[in-house]
C-alpha cells in the first residue's frame, strides 16, 4: 500500500499531490546507490530469488541498511536501494543484476558472487571485470555501452527493467496514470479515439489494425454493455514480449485499458492470459489489488462518475484462443473455437456485446500517446507503421532476448548490431519471422536491408506478427523448418473448418514425407495448391496464416526441396541423422561401395571402407550386400 495515502480512495487532487511526493521521493532515490536484480521470469528460472535472499542476508551481516521501496524524506537515512525489476531482455545473460547510478550490469550472477559485489562494487565502487559483458575481447561494464542495448528505442520496455514491478507508486512517479486522468478530465471519447488515430497506432498482434479505428468503431455501437479485452495470450513458439511487460510494467496495460474503456464506454474489462505464465497473472492482480485499493479502479474513479474493473482470465494454453473471437468464447467458458465473421468483434464480441480487443503491447503503448502526444508517437518508426516494436529474439545468434526498436529497422541491424551475429563462425541462413503464422527471408542483401514493418513484410510474403524473431545458420534445412511449423499449426487447429482440420494435415504428411527423401516433385505442387485453397477458405487467422513458412521457403529455398524430392538427399538434414558405419570386420571387397546409390563408400582394395555421412540417405544398400557383416546399421556403435 502506499505509505502516503494508506485506505483513502483518490480523488483527482489528492492523486495530483500523491504524485508529487512519489516524484520527489523517486528523485531521493535516485540519488542513493541502487541494485536492481531482474525479476523476469527467465531470470528467476536462474536463481534470482537466490540471489535476493544472499544479498539480504550480506547487507544484514555488515550492517548495511537497506530499503524496498521509494525513499521519502521521513525515512532513515539509507544505504543500499533494492527492487526487484522487470525483464531487462538480455535473457541469455541472466540472471542480471543492475546498480544506478553507476549504470553497471553484471551478467550470470550467482548467489556466491553476492559478497563479492558488496565488498568491492558497493562499497567500494569497483568493477568486478569477470561479471562484466565481454563481446569480441572487449568488456562493457555500463549497461548503455551495450551493443545489444545500444542500438534499442525502449518505449513499451522502458520502466520494465528500471521500475519495482510491484510498485504502484514507482509507476505514478514515473507519470503513471497521468495519461488516464488527462483523457477522464479532459478529453472527450471521441478526442480520445481521434488521438489514437492521428497516432497511427496499429495492433501489435500481428494483424496491425489500426487501433483508433476499431476504439470509433466499438465506440459507435449502441449497447448497454461493453467491454474492453486484453489478448495476453502470446502462443507463437519463442515469443515472450506480452509476459515481459504483464511481468514488468503490468500497470501500463491497465491504464491502456482504462483509456480504452473511456474511448469506447465500456465499464468492464478482462485480461486473458496463458496459464503457463504464472508470474504474469500474479503481479497482474497485485496491481490490480493496488489500484482499486486507491481508487484507480471501481466505482467513481478519481472522483468522477466512471467507473471500471478489470479481471485476469486464465487460459488453458490453446494456440487458437489468440484469434479474437476464440479468445472472447474462452472467456465466456466455451470452447475456444473461432467463429464466422461478420458480425465483428466491435458489433457483437464478448457475451454478444460491442467489445474492444488488443494485445498487451498494444495497450501499453496508449498511455505513451495520451501523455507525451501525437507529434512524440509519430516520430519514432515509419510514415505507415508509427512507433516500435518488441521483438523476441532467438535462436542461432550471439544475443538472444527481449528487443525493442523502432518500426523500419531492418534485419541486418537487428541480426548483426543487436544480436551480434552469427555463433561459432557460422554463416547467417534465414529469419523466420512471425511465429508459425509468419514467413522466412532469406540472406541477400535485399532481406537483409528490408525495415522491419507491417507493410514491407507483407510485401515478399512474411509478416511481423506478434513479433517472434528466429535465426537460422548455415545447418538449418528450410524444408524442416516448414515441417516443424505446421507440425505445431496443425497439433493447434482447433478442427471446426476442414480446410485447416484436413488440409493442414495432408500438407504435414506431404512435408515429412519429403523431410524423409520420399517425397515426389508433384508433391511440391500439391502443397502450393493445398495452401492457396487453405489461405482462402480456412475461417479464421490461424488457417489462413498457416501456410506462409511452408510457401516462403518453397519460393526462397526451392532447391532444398529438390534436394529431398530430387536427391533423394539433403546435405543438411543427413549431416544430422545417424548412419551406418563399417567395422573393422571390413575385408575392402567393394562391394558396398559398388551397390551404394549415393557413392556415399569410398576405400581402396582389401582396406577398410568408410561412410560420407554427407552423402549417405541411410538406404540399406550397403547392409544387404556385405558378404562379412562389417556394417553396423544406423545408431549403433561401430
Amino acid at each position: 500500500m502506499p505509505r502516503t495515502m494508506q485506505s483513502k480512495k483518490f480523488t483527482r487532487e489528492s492523486f495530483h499531490v500523491y504524485q508529487s511526493k512519489a516524484k520527489n521521493a523517486l528523485r531521493s532515490s535516485e540519488q542513493c546507490t541502487s541494485i536492481l536484480l531482474c525479476a523476469g521470469t527467465g531470470c528467476i528460472a536462474g536463481g534470482a530469488l537466490k540471489i535476493k535472499e544472499e544479498l539480504e542476508k550480506e547487507c544484514k551481516k555488515r550492517k548495511v541498511p537497506v530499503y524496498i521501496g521509494l525513499k521519502h524524506d521521513t525515512d532513515e537515512e539509507k544505504s543500499l536501494h533494492l527492487k526487484m525489476s522487470g525483464c531487462h531482455g538480455f535473457c541469455e545473460m541472466g540472471p542480471l543484476l543492475h546498480i544506478e547510478p553507476a549504470g553497471i550490469l553484471y551478467c550470470h550472477v550467482k548467489p556466491e558472487d553476492v559478497h563479492e559485489i558488496i565488498e568491492k562494487t558497493i562499497l567500494k565502487g569497483e568493477i568486478i571485470d569477470r561479471l562484466v559483458y565481454h563481446m569480441d575481447g572487449v568488456a562493457y561494464p555500463r549497461q548503455a555501452d551495450i551493443p545489444f542495448y545500444k542500438k534499442q528505442h525502449r518505449v513499451v520496455l522502458e520502466n520494465c527493467g528500471r521500475n519495482d514491478a510491484e510498485s504502484i507508486e514507482e509507476y505514478i512517479a514515473r507519470d503513471g496514470y497521468a495519461a488516464f486522468e488527462k483523457a477522464l478530465f479532459d478529453m472527450t471519447d471521441a478526442e480520445i479515439c481521434k488521438t489514437i488515430i492521428d497516432s497511427g497506432l496499429r495492433g501489435r498482434g500481428g494483424g496491425g489494425f489500426p487501433a483508433g479505428k476499431k476504439w470509433d468503431g466499438a465506440r459507435k455501437q449502441k449497447a448497454d454493455k461493453k467491454y474492453i479485452v486484453c489478448n495476453g495470450d502470446e502462443g507463437d513458439p519463442g515469443a515472450f514480449m506480452d509476459r515481459s511487460v504483464m511481468e514488468g510494467n503490468p500497470h501500463s496495460v491497465l491504464e491502456g485499458m482504462m483509456i480504452a474503456g473511456l474511448a469506447s464506454g465500456a465499464d468492464e474489462g478482462y485480461i486473458y492470459v496463458r496459464a503457463e505464465y504464472p508470474l504474469a497473472v500474479n503481479r497482474l492482480k497485485t496491481a490490480i489489488a493496488k489500484a482499486e485499493e486507491v481508487g484507480l479502479l471501481g466505482e467513481h474513479i478519481l472522483g468522477s462518475d466512471f467507473n471500471f474493473r478489470i479481471h485476469v482470465n486464465k487460459g488453458a494454453g490453446a494456440f487458437v484462443c489468440g484469434e479474437g473471437s476464440a479468445l472472447t468464447a474462452s472467456i465466456e467458458g466455451n470452447r475456444g473455437m473461432p467463429r464466422v465473421k461478420p458480425p465483428r468483434t466491435i458489433e457483437k464480441g464478448l457475451w454478444e456485446r460491442p467489445t474492444v480487443l488488443n494485445n498487451v503491447e498494444t495497450f501499453a503503448n496508449v498511455p505513451l500517446i495520451i501523455h507525451r502526444g501525437v507529434d512524440w508517437y509519430r516520430s519514432i518508426g515509419t510514415p505507415t507503421s508509427p512507433g516500435t516494436k518488441a521483438l523476441a529474439l532467438t535462436g542461432n545468434v550471439v544475443n538472444t532476448g527481449l528487443i525493442e526498436v523502432p518500426m523500419g529497422t531492418t534485419i541486418r541491424e537487428v541480426v548483426f548490431d543487436i544480436g551480434g551475429g552469427i555463433p561459432n563462425g557460422k554463416k547467417f541462413k534465414a529469419v523466420q519471422i512471425g511465429g508459425p503464422s509468419g514467413g522466412a527471408t532469406t540472406a541477400s542483401d535485399e532481406h537483409l536491408d528490408l525495415p522491419l514493418d507491417f507493410d514491407s513484410l507483407k510485401k515478399i510474403g512474411a509478416m511481423i506478427g506478434s513479433g517472434g524473431l528466429v535465426v537460422m545458420d548455415e545447418d538449418t534445412c528450410m524444408v524442416e523448418v516448414a515441417r516443424f511449423f505446421m507440425n505445431f499449426t496443425q497439433n493447434e487447429s482447433c478442427g471446426k473448418c476442414v480446410p485447416c482440420r484436413e488440409g493442414t494435415k495432408r500438407m504435414l504428411e506431404i512435408l515429412t514425407r519429403i523431410v524423409n527423401n520420399e517425397g515426389t516433385l508433384e508433391d511440391l505442387d500439391l502443397l502450393e495448391e493445398l495452401a492457396d485453397t487453405i489461405q482462402n477458405t480456412a475461417l479464421c487467422g490461424l488457417g489462413q496464416s498457416a501456410c506462409k513458412p511452408v510457401l516462403s521457403t518453397l519460393k526462397y529455398f526451392r532447391e532444398e526441396y529438390l534436394h529431398h524430392v530430387v536427391d533423394h538427399h539433403c546435405p543438411i538434414c543427413n549431416k544430422e541423422k545417424p548412419h551406418p558405419t563399417i567395422t573393422d570386420a571390413c575385408k575392402g571387397c567393394g562391394k558396398c561401395r559398388r551397390n551404394c546409390p549415393m557413392e556415399a563408400i569410398s576405400g581402396s582394395a582389401k582396406q577398410k571402407h568408410v561412410i560420407d555421412p554427407e552423402k549417405c540417405i541411410n538406404c540399406g544398400a550397403c547392409l544387404q550386400n556385405c558378404p562379412f557383416g562389417a556394417i553396423e546399421p544406423a545408431g549403433k556403435e561401430a
